[in-house]
């Protein structure tokens, strides 16, 4: 069985904000590439303990969120993906897992939700609201690659959980910011949903090994308890941005007859 782990850092269980723990220069950037890295090496040791035969990690945070020194040996580590989507992904692998997600932008009690960037102020595929975590399943599931496993917040569970059902998730922290906030700018969204309350680093760590242990085992029992996300053809994306800088919101969108990755790389036309 080989698997790819998609990761990021906002579904980190202690890693508070954006600028202090996500960004080069923050105080605690370090810190939180280490909290991410360890959570990945629990999944690592869990899905090779359930069965595993290979494991490539990618480093799907915009700055980089994977410290290589630490990650468990017996993984692969991409990170920089040359054709887009989907981030050298093919069918060569069995399924695919994500570590430290988040949610889609404007989910209410989420910590940190964005999709893309806190500009972001809405994506959906073929009318379907999708965020990060929607849009890989989903370019998977066109390769007919399944979601087996997540970890995140509470929100990206539960939003997992009604796209892809069947997968196994770890809710490692809580987000307690109400509403939406889907009428503010990108300045003022992406300082809105910072609050949280957070599993200890260890303990998260600990479920997240026994979780994707779970998986593994149970994808090679009897993979079609992880059924594939349904797609149908033609393809359309629409995404909603934010106002910026003074610069009103808009949305813009694009379309494929037949592939929906031909379609997430295709240049958007704003609409008007």
């Amino acid at each position: 069985m080989k698997i790819y782990i998609m990761t990021d850092m906002e579904g980190v269980a202690g890693a508070i904000n954006s600028n202090d723990w996500m960004k080069p220069g923050g105080r605690y950037y370090e810190e939180g590439k280490k909290f991410l890295t360890e959570e990945v090496n629990a999944a690592i040791r869990g899905f090779f303990d359930g069965g595993a035969d290979e494991i490539t990690v990618s480093d799907g945070h915009g700055s980089g969120g994977i410290t290589p020194e630490l990650l468990d040996s017996r993984a692969w580590l991409l990170r920089g993906w040359p054709t887009g989507w989907p981030f050298c992904l093919d069918e060569s692998y069995d399924a695919i897992a994500f570590v430290g997600q988040h949610a889609k932008t404007n989910t209410p009690f989420a910590h940190l939700a964005h999709t893309q960037s806190f500009g972001m102020a809405g994506f959906t595929i073929n009318g379907v609201s999708v965020g990060e975590f929607g849009q890989f399943a989903c370019c998977a599931a066109f390769l007919k690659i399944p979601v087996i496993f997540g970890s995140g917040d509470r929100a990206f569970t539960e939003e997992a959980h009604a796209l892809a059902p069947g997968i196994k998730t770890v809710e490692v922290k809580c987000g307690v910011t109400p509403g939406t906030g889907e009428e503010l700018s990108a300045e003022d969204y992406a300082v809105r949903n910072t609050s949280a309350i957070h599993m200890h680093p260890i303990k998260s760590r600990e479920l997240i090994e026994d979780g994707a242990r779970k998986a593994a085992e149970r994808f090679l029992i009897d993979p079609s308890t992880f059924p594939l996300i349904k797609l149908n053809a033609p393809f359309r994306i629409e995404a909603f941005y934010r106002s910026r800088d003074g610069a009103k919101a808009y949305g813009a969108f694009a379309q494929h007859p037949t592939s929906l990755i031909e379609c997430m790389n295709k240049k958007e036309t704003r609409m008007e």
